[in-house]
């Protein structure tokens, strides 16, 4: 195959995958990656499937067949892009979703909460049990353990962050979910990164990370550096309840915050007012 059958597949590919979610991608078509045409009876070579550089493959197709929608949905920005689709019409979408067997269990989908242009979008693996009666991501005692951290590094939900998760449903008795269930879901989550447009990514835990950066590496081995994922910066560090676990996993978990902190800092000097004039204008009313 030449390298121009290769860049046109690639394109149409990509151009299909976008209009199931229903937005023009912009950001990816065949004249951003380099083509080589195939060598006659030249072998497939095996290094380096699994380099953490980029995100996942096609997304999965949108289903709406459900009729439901949970509490959370209410605060979810109506802002809409130029693409012509807002993270409200994405949340209903979820809402409706009966794309894997998790629809059958769930009390409530849990699309994700947080300001509508990020700095930081924080990805976990899944809804626990607090999150699936809520309908609201990270509410659990995993939760106000990622708030605390979050806060460490002068970052809030409320004012500089956003949260999701790689499924929008509770897997049950909070099982991992399986690889067929986060294919199902992970175009749900593409397609807010698409809107939200946040200037890093953090991945939380192994499931995250593995999937966004379409990996078999576990956690350990993929913290404390950066990744590609479609032009956006990337790092992962432990998943909160890892750390309720786990205590020895907090110094580099708290180790990986401040890399991302110094990034911050460097990248985006003065990021942290917002969460301090926040966290002023909270004592002055308590006052």
């Amino acid at each position: 195959m030449t390298a121009a059958e290769k860049r046109d597949i690639f394109t149409f590919m990509q151009a299909a995958s976008a209009s199931l979610l229903g937005y023009a991608d912009r950001t990816l078509n065949g004249d951003s990656f380099s083509f080589q045409d195939d060598a006659e009876a030249a072998p497939v070579p095996a290094a380096d499937q699994h380099a953490p550089v980029s995100g996942s493959g096609i997304p999965a197709q949108l289903s709406p067949e459900a009729d439901s929608r949970s509490a959370a949905e209410q605060a979810v920005p109506q802002e809409k892009p130029a693409s012509g689709i807002s993270l409200q019409t994405i949340c209903e979408k979820i809402a409706r979703c009966q794309n894997c067997r998790l629809a059958g269990t769930r009390k409530n989908t849990v699309p994700g909460e947080g300001v509508p242009h990020p700095l930081v979008l924080v990805v976990g693996e899944g809804p626990g049990e607090m999150e699936d009666r809520s309908g609201r991501p990270f509410v659990g005692p995993a939760g106000q353990l990622l708030d605390k951290m979050l806060a460490a590094i002068s970052l809030s939900r409320t004012t500089n962050c956003h949260i999701a998760n790689i499924v929008k449903c509770r897997p049950p008795h909070n099982r991992d979910p399986y690889p067929d269930e986060e294919d199902a879901c992970i175009a749900y989550l593409e397609a807010q990164i698409h809107i939200l447009k946040p200037k890093v990514i953090l991945a939380m835990g192994n499931i995250a990370a593995k999937k966004l950066l379409n990996t078999t590496e576990g956690i350990s081995r993929l913290r404390g550096r950066f990744y590609d994922y479609r032009g956006i910066p990337l790092t992962a560090t432990f998943h909160p309840s890892a750390l309720l676990h786990n205590e020895s996993l907090k110094r580099p978990a708290w180790e990986d915050l401040k890399f991302l902190r110094t990034w911050l800092e460097s990248q985006q000097p003065g990021y942290e007012n917002a969460f301090m004039q926040a966290q002023q204008a909270m004592q002055t009313q308590q006052a």
